[in-house]
């Protein structure tokens, strides 16, 4: 019986072991996609509780909590202290085992704090008040825990009016871990409240200096914004979409669609599709046009229940995955920017599992021999990104395109503690490829090969791919 989270952890074979402690664990941390508040790294936010870096803001844990039996005052309310929270959360960990939950606390525990200890209702004080202490020093800052985790790059997640003061901040701080934007222009086609449209398109009006009466003015005020995104150091865009979209339109359509929407009309379900389509493409060239990667995270339903959204609003764990025939509407997209030789890096991300052998196929339809990997399945997203999720993506990769050219983890996260899935990730993909090697699947003669893969996905190939 081996003990729970010893040194080689997930690493099943002898060689699993030394591709992960010879190759994988001395590699830096690219975080190519997150949602750190970047406010947070410029000011170097000292954290006041273990409740607050580990449990503010964390839906996978309010989920589990609220499974649990707990009260959602426990979770999201205002009117219990940190400890009460932690004391719930703590509780609630045991109930976890078999949910890639217990596997992270006790990971972020151990790499983070040093705390090798499983986490119940009797350890819970004694682990809150060490964990609480060393918050309090000066190297356990958001920047500290950046540091701890030898990370070399993050990108964060911004709409494209968002003034970047705390990127630009950062930068001329002197601050050795580079933090740059990524460009999220989501409200930028969000059409279906007129409302909340024109007010957006109002704000995009005032940072951009452009006066929008038209669709061309629109376009214009983002491409303007993209510039400044570009001056920021940005290298990707990323898309929060339900579906892909590509309907036929033309031009005409679109000016006339934008006119009624930001005349307080309410479109049909064929215009804002439409217009959804016409601006996928819109983005995708001015993608092109500066050499970015586009990112389509794809697949979700969002804010399933009514009553907990009008009381806390978006991201506070009552989204699920969704079932969208996409695969022709996708093709079809990506075809469109081809034929007009403007298909830009692109990463494809599912939230449901059933999509891996169609993203996993769609990449050989569009991969030009330009670039290596040109067109990449991302890895697990959301509620895949956990050993199992992990192993099915790669496995699909492996299978109908290259592994050796995958860029590899990212934490999607809005948590400094987060970086630990970067190591749960590495010893996956050792344990699967080792496996592999003690079985006589890939010959021993080219474990040089083999070694230099697990350093190429765990950090080399995201290097070049976006070059950082």
């Amino acid at each position: 019986m081996k003990n729970f989270m010893d040194e080689n952890f997930l690493l099943q074979t002898e060689t699993a072991q030394k591709l992960y402690h010879e190759h994988a664990a001395k590699m830096p941390i690219i975080d190519y996609h997150c949602h750190l508040i970047p406010q947070m790294v410029a000011d170097d936010h000292k954290f006041k509780s273990l409740t607050e870096i580990w449990l503010g803001g964390d839906h996978y844990k309010w989920r589990a909590m609220r499974t649990n039996g707990v009260e959602e005052r426990y979770c999201t309310g205002k009117d219990t202290s940190d400890w009460e929270k932690f004391e719930k959360w703590a509780e609630t960990v045991p109930y976890t085992m078999r949910n890639p939950l217990y596997h992270w606390t006790h990971l972020e525990l151990k790499t983070a704090f040093g705390i090798d200890k499983v986490l119940n209702p009797k350890t819970a004080r004694e682990i809150y008040d060490e964990c609480n202490a060393k918050l309090a020093l000066p190297e356990y800052s958001a920047r500290g825990m950046m540091r701890r985790y030898r990370v070399e790059v993050v990108c964060t997640t911004d709409d494209p009016v968002d003034s970047l003061e705390y990127h630009i901040k950062t930068r001329e701080s002197g601050f050795e871990i580079k933090m740059l934007p990524t460009w999220r222009p989501d409200k930028a086609m969000a059409v279906e409240i007129p409302a909340d449209f024109r007010a957006y398109i109002e704000k995009l009006s005032e940072v951009s200096g452009i006066a929008i009466s038209t669709f061309d003015d629109m376009i214009a005020a983002l491409r303007k914004r993209h510039d400044f995104f570009a001056q920021q150091g940005c290298k990707l865009s990323d898309h929060g979409i339900e579906e892909f979209y590509a309907e036929d339109y033309t031009d005409a359509e679109i000016k006339a669609i934008f006119n009624k929407v930001y005349g307080g009309k309410e479109l049909t379900r064929e215009e804002i599709l439409k217009f959804k389509s016409a601006m996928l493409v819109e983005f995708g060239e001015m993608d092109y046009e500066k050499g970015w990667t586009q990112q389509f995270h794809y697949g979700a339903i969002r804010n399933n229940n009514t009553k907990m959204f009008k009381l806390l609003g978006p991201d506070t764990g009552f989204d699920s995955i969704g079932e969208f025939t996409t695969a022709k509407a996708m093709s079809k997209f990506l075809d469109r920017l081809n034929t007009k030789g403007k298909l830009t890096k692109t990463i494809l991300y599912n939230l449901n599992p059933c999509a891996n052998e169609v993203i996993a196929t769609m990449l050989g339809n569009f991969q030009d021999g330009t670039i290596p990997g040109k067109i990449q399945f991302g890895s697990g997203w959301w509620f895949l990104d956990q050993k199992d999720g992990m192993e099915k993506q790669m496995n699909a990769l492996s299978l109908l395109g290259l592994l050796s050219r995958f860029v590899g983890m990212l934490t999607d996260s809005r948590s400094f503690l987060s970086y630990p899935r970067h190591e749960y990730f590495r010893r996956t993909l050792c344990n699967l490829v080792g496996k592999d090697v003690e079985n006589g699947e890939i010959p021993v003669s080219e474990i040089d090969r083999v070694n230099q893969m697990i350093e190429d996905i765990s950090y080399y190939n995201a290097k070049k791919f976006f070059n950082f």
